[in-house]
């Protein structure tokens, strides 16, 4: 599913304008997106957590050339599934 179709349910099971079901999508993202730069958690009960994960600065490796090249430490969006999720897709 894509954002369009993601639209289109949404105005169908809510009953509301696509543009509406849009705007509604939009806020929501950005709230979320907001929150996760701030270093807050977004949980939202019974469908799972949004948080940021830190991962450490670490040594790799050129595929090309096998030189060592150091890989910054940053942070990364994550998602954690609550149970009613988790137990809807089983």
């Amino acid at each position: 599913m894509n954002k369009s179709e993601l639209i289109d349910n949404i105005a169908s099971v809510a009953g509301i304008s696509k543009a509406a079901a849009g705007r509604a999508l939009d806020a929501t993202t950005a709230s979320i997106t907001t929150a996760l730069k701030k270093g807050d958690l977004v949980t939202l009960i019974g469908f799972g957590t949004f948080y940021v994960g830190k991962r450490e600065a670490r040594n790799g490796r050129n595929p090309r050339t096998g030189a060592t090249i150091k890989i910054n430490a940053a942070n990364s969006p994550k998602f954690r599934a609550g149970k009613s999720l988790k137990d809807a897709v089983n």
